[in-house]
C-alpha cells in the first residue's frame, strides 16, 4: 500500500510507460489481465462494454480502472482498432515467480488501423495497408506497405494522381507530415484514418539510409527505384513507422515494387463508384468484384481487388492472361485439379509474413508444409502443360522440400492451435523429450514394474510403492520383513506396523517426473524455436509462391465465371475501334431471376465515324445500363478476363472516365450541380486520344435551358478536340438529336420501347435514330401517381409541345388554362369511391329492375360530380 497517498510502484511503472505512447490506449499486463487506467479506462469500458471501478490507494493515486482476461485479447484489441483507437500492449517481460521486486514490463507492440497483424483485425479478401504521403509542391511521393503480406509499393505523381492511388488501394491508415493537415484534408478528404509524423522524418538522406539498411544493399537501382526521391521519402517514413510502433521484424518485407503510371488504365475515383467496381450505391451491395469473384484462395481475393481497380494497359501481358483463362477453359481436368490444390493451401502470403516475428502457432505451421505439398503437385502438372506463360509461372514455384519434410515429420498430425497446449512434436525427433513423456505418462507402469522387481530380487512379498509430499516416493516394508530389506536402502520413516524407505532409482526417478510437464514445454519451445530460425530463411520463396498461386487463382477464376456466364473471349487491339456484339451488364445479368433473358446491345465507337453516340429513351429503359456496361466490359478485357458479350473487339483504352448520374455532396458544401461540373471538368482537362467516356444526364442538375446548352456545348466541345475520344452520351435531352444532322461524327441511338394504348412497355433494345420525348409521365403513372395527376401532366405537355416558350415570351405556362380542380395532397376521390363501392356490393343484381338500374346509376354520376 502507498503511503501518503503516492502511487504504488506498479502505478509508477505504468504512469512511465504510458509517458511514452500518450495519444494511445495502453493495455497493462498484471497477471492474467490486462488493466487500463484513467482516460483509458474510460474510454476502454465505452467501447468495449466492460465494467469500469475505481482504484483506490490514497488520493493521488485514485485512478479509474477497467481490465479483461489476457486470453480475450484478440476479440477486445480488434474492437479498439476498428473503433479508431491506436492500442499500447504492455506485457511482462521476465516471469513473475523469478522477479526480484516488481516484475518487469514493457510495450511489446502498438497496434492502429493501418498496422495490424492478428486475424480478427484483418480482412482475407483485401489488403490493410499502412500508406505515407510526402507532400511538397512540385510533386507528391506515397508508399504503400501491408505487414500482413509483406507488400511494399512506391509512387511518385501529383495530388489527383496520389488520390487515385489512395482510392485504390485503400489504405486503413495514411501517415504525413504534421505541418500539412490541412492541406490534406483539403486534398484527400475526411475519410482515411491518418496520424501526422515530425517533419525531420520525411528527409531524403534519412529515407535512403533506412531502406538500404532494412535491405541490407548498397544502393537502389535493383528495385527500379533510384531515381524516385519523392516516393523514397515516403517509404522511409513507413518503415521508421513501423519500428516506431514496436514492429522491429520485417524480415518478409523483402523488397519494394514501383507503381507506374502508364502501366495501368486509368480510372478516377468518380469512376470507380460510378462503375460500382468494389462497392454499391444499393444496400444489397452488388458490385462487380463480388459478381467476379471467383477465386478460392485470400490471396487470390486481394489480387483480383488490385486486378480490377488497376487494369494492364500492355496487351502482350493481357493476352497471355487470356491465352491461358483459355487453355484452362478447354481443359477441365487440369483446372478442376488446379482449383482443388489452390484451395488447400491455405493464406501463404500471411502465414509467411507471420514468421519474422514468430508469432505462427503449430497449427498455422503445419498448414505452410501442407501448401508447400500442394504447390509441389501444382509445378509437377504445370510442367505438362503447353501454355508458355503457365509454365513461366511455374518455374518461379519452390515447393521448399528441405523445411517442408522437417515440418510435416516433426509435427503432430493434428498439433494445438497453441505452442503452450503441449504435445506439438511427434515422437522419434527428440530422445530426451521422449525419455521424460515415457516418464511423465508410463509413470504407474514404471512404478508396478520396479515394485514387482525389487519385491523379487529382496523377497519381500508384501513391498508397496507410495508418494506423500513430505517424502516424495518410498518403499513401505512391514515389520515382519524388516530383516530383508537391503544395507543400501535409506529408512525416511517409521510406522506402527513397518517402515518406509526410500532408494537411489526412486531419487532419480522423481527428480525425472518432478517438473517433468516444464521440461516438455522447454523442450518442445526450444524445437519450434530452431524450426522458426530455419524457416526464415525460406520467406522470399513462400511469397514468390504466394504470389503465383494468387494469379493462377485469378485466372482459373475467370475460366470458371466465363462457363457459368457464358462469356467469350475478347479481341484486345492497337486500333480504336471500340465493338461490342449482344453485350450485357454483367452484374445486372447475374442478379436476373432465373429462366429471365437479359436484353443484349451490339454497341461501336471508333474516332472516324462514330466517335460520339448520343442516347436518348425513355427514364428507366436501361440507358445507364448501356453506358456501364459499355466501360465495365472494357475494364474486363483489360484485366485478362473473358467479358460478358458474344464477341468483342477492345481497344487499348488508356482511361475511362464516366459521370453517371446527378450525386450531392451537400455535405461537403457542394450543390449536385457543383458536383457535376467538378467531375466534368476533370474528364475534359485530362482526356487522351485513347480515352473512353461515359456521360450520363449531364446538365440535370440545373434549369431545363441551362442544362441544354451545357450539355450541347460539350458534345460539340468534345466533337472538336483533338483527341476525338470514344464517348458516349446518355441525355434525357431530346433536343440534342439536332447534333447529329450538325457534327459528322455524331450519331443518335435511343432505346425502343412499344406503346400500348396509353402505356409504355421499355423493350431496352439500342437502335439508330431519336426519341422524341423522355416518357416521363409514364414513369409517373408507373410509379403510381394519382391519375388527376397525371391528366393534368398530359394536358400541360400538349400545350407545351405546339409553344416554343420563347416565341411566347416565357409566358407559355401561365397561359395554358387552369384546372378545372385544385389537386389536393390527399385523394379526393377515395372516400366517394369507397361509398360507390359499398352501394354497389349492397345491390342485388338478380332482383333489380330496369328503372332501379337507371335510378342506381344516376345516383353514382351523382357521386362523381
Amino acid at each position: 500500500m502507498a503511503k501518503n497517498g503516492a502511487d504504488t510502484p506498479l502505478m509508477q511503472q505504468h504512469n512511465a510507460i504510458k509517458q511514452r505512447y500518450p495519444d494511445a490506449i495502453l493495455l497493462f499486463r498484471v497477471g492474467d489481465f490486462y488493466e487500463t487506467f484513467g482516460e483509458d479506462a474510460i474510454r476502454a469500458s465505452q467501447v468495449l462494454g466492460i465494467t469500469l471501478t475505481k482504484r483506490n490507494n490514497g488520493s493521488a493515486s485514485s485512478s479509474e480502472l477497467a481490465g479483461f482476461p489476457h486470453h480475450s485479447l484478440d476479440t477486445y484489441l480488434h474492437k479498439l482498432v476498428k473503433a479508431g483507437y491506436r492500442v499500447a500492449i504492455c506485457d511482462q517481460l521476465e516471469d513473475p515467480k523469478q522477479a526480484k521486486g516488481i516484475v518487469k514490463r514493457g510495450v511489446t507492440e502498438l497496434v492502429t488501423p493501418g498496422v495490424a497483424t492478428h486475424d480478427k483485425l484483418l480482412e482475407h479478401n483485401s489488403n490493410n495497408f499502412l500508406a505515407a504521403i510526402h507532400i511538397t509542391e512540385e510533386k507528391n511521393g506515397i508508399a504503400f506497405a501491408d505487414i500482413s503480406t509483406g507488400e511494399f509499393f512506391i509512387a511518385e505523381g501529383n495530388a489527383e494522381y496520389i488520390d487515385n492511388l489512395l482510392q485504390t488501394l485503400q489504405p486503413a491508415e495514411v501517415i504525413f507530415q504534421r505541418s500539412y493537415q490541412k492541406t490534406f484534408r483539403e486534398t484527400y478528404g475526411k475519410k482515411f484514418y491518418t496520424y501526422s509524423l515530425e517533419s525531420w522524418i520525411f528527409d531524403e538522406d534519412f529515407s535512403r539510409e533506412t531502406l538500404l539498411k532494412h535491405f541490407g544493399t548498397h544502393s537502389l537501382k535493383g528495385f527500379g527505384i533510384e531515381e524516385m526521391s519523392f516516393g523514397i521519402i515516403a517509404a522511409g517514413a513507413v518503415l521508421h513507422y513501423l519500428k516506431d510502433t514496436e514492429h522491429p521484424n520485417l524480415g518478409h518485407i523483402s523488397s519494394v515494387q514501383r507503381i507506374n503510371r502508364d502501366d495501368y488504365v486509368w480510372m478516377d475515383r468518380f469512376t470507380i463508384r460510378n462503375l460500382e467496381l468494389i462497392s454499391s450505391s444499393s444496400e444489397q451491395g452488388h458490385n462487380l468484384l463480388k459478381t467476379m469473384d471467383h477465386t478460392v484462395s485470400p490471396m487470390g481475393a486481394r489480387l483480383l481487388r488490385r486486378w480490377m481497380l488497376m487494369p494492364l494497359l500492355d496487351p502482350a501481358k493481357i493476352n497471355e492472361r487470356l491465352n491461358l483463362v483459355t487453355d484452362l477453359i478447354k481443359n477441365t481436368q487440369y483446372r478442376t485439379q488446379l482449383i482443388t490444390h489452390i484451395r488447400q493451401c491455405g493464406d501463404v502470403e500471411r502465414l509467411a509474413a507471420k514468421i519474422p516475428s514468430k508469432k505462427i502457432n503449430p497449427r498455422e505451421l503445419l498448414q505452410v508444409a501442407k501448401g508447400l505439398q500442394q504447390i509441389d503437385q501444382i509445378k509437377t502438372e504445370a510442367a505438362q502443360q503447353q501454355n508458355e506463360y503457365l509454365l513461366r509461372l511455374s518455374e518461379n514455384l519452390n515447393p521448399c522440400k528441405t523445411i517442408r519434410e522437417k515440418i510435416l515429420n516433426g509435427l503432430v498430425e493434428n498439433p494445438p492451435a497453441l505452442l503452450s497446449k503441449g504435445s506439438v512434436f511427434a515422437s522419434g525427433i527428440h530422445s530426451g523429450l521422449d525419455e521424460i513423456r515415457e516418464i511423465a505418462s508410463g509413470g504407474r507402469q514404471y512404478l508396478a514394474t520396479l515394485q514387482q522387481s525389487e519385491a523379487e530380487r529382496t523377497g519381500i512379498n508384501s513391498l508397496k510403492i507410495g508418494f506423500n509430499n513430505v517424502f516424495g516416493y518410498y518403499l513401505e516394508v512391514s515389520n515382519g520383513q524388516k530383516s530383508k530389506v537391503p544395507a543400501e536402502w535409506t529408512r525416511k520413516q517409521t510406522l506402527a506396523n513397518g517402515e518406509r524407505y526410500i532408494t537411489a532409482e526412486l531419487r532419480e526417478y522423481e527428480e525425472k517426473i518432478t517438473g517433468a510437464d516444464e521440461k516438455i514445454a522447454q523442450i518442445e519451445a526450444e524445437l519450434y524455436d530452431q524450426l522458426l530460425t530455419e524457416l526464415q530463411d525460406y520467406i522470399a520463396a513462400l511469397q514468390v509462391n504466394a504470389n503465383v498461386i494468387a494469379t493462377l487463382d485469378c485466372l482459373a477464376g475467370f475460366a470458371t465465371l466465363a462457363l457459368q456466364r457464358n462469356y467469350h473471349r475478347p479481341t484486345i487491339h492497337t486500333g480504336d475501334r471500340l465493338q461490342l456484339k449482344a453485350s450485357r451488364h454483367p452484374v445486372i445479368e447475374a442478379r436476373l431471376p432465373p429462366g429471365e433473358e437479359y436484353i443484349s446491345n451490339d454497341i461501336m465507337l471508333d474516332r472516324e465515324q462514330q466517335q460520339i453516340i448520343v442516347l436518348t429513351g425513355p427514364n428507366m429503359s436501361g440507358k445507364s445500363a448501356l453506358l456501364r456496361q459499355t466501360a465495365v466490359i472494357t475494364l474486363m478485357a483489360h484485366m485478362g478476363s473473358y467479358v460478358s458479350a458474344d464477341a468483342a473487339e477492345v481497344p487499348i483504352t488508356d482511361k475511362i472516365f464516366t459521370r453517371v448520374g446527378a450525386s450531392d455532396n451537400l455535405s461537403g458544401g457542394e450543390s449536385t450541380f457543383m458536383v457535376e461540373m467538378n467531375e466534368t471538368a476533370s474528364i475534359v482537362n485530362n482526356m487522351s486520344a485513347r480515352s473512353l467516356i461515359l456521360l450520363d444526364e449531364i446538365g440535370r442538375g440545373t434549369s431545363t435551358y441551362d442544362g441544354i446548352s451545357i450539355a450541347w456545348s460539350i458534345v460539340e466541345y468534345l466533337h472538336a478536340a483533338e483527341q476525338k475520344p470514344k464517348t458516349l452520351f446518355a441525355t434525357h435531352y431530346h433536343e440534342l438529336n439536332e447534333l447529329e444532322n450538325k457534327l459528322p461524327r455524331v450519331k443518335n441511338f435511343y432505346i425502343t420501347n412499344k406503346e400500348i394504348g396509353n402505356r409504355i412497355i421499355f423493350l431496352r433494345k439500342l437502335a439508330p435514330g431519336g426519341s422524341t420525348h423522355s416518357f416521363g409521365i409514364h414513369v409517373a403513372r408507373m410509379a403510381g401517381m394519382p391519375p388527376a395527376l397525371i391528366k393534368r401532366a398530359n394536358e400541360i405537355l400538349s400545350q407545351l409541345e405546339t409553344k416554343h416558350v420563347e416565341e411566347n415570351k416565357g409566358g407559355a405556362i401561365e397561359k395554358i388554362a387552369a384546372p378545372q380542380v385544385q389537386l389536393s395532397i390527399f385523394d379526393s376521390h377515395s372516400e366517394t369511391f369507397t361509398h360507390i363501392r359499398k352501394l354497389l356490393e349492397d345491390i342485388d343484381i338478380n332482383r333489380l329492375t330496369p328503372v332501379e338500374a337507371l335510378m342506381k346509376l344516376n345516383e353514382v354520376k351523382e357521386m362523381i360530380k
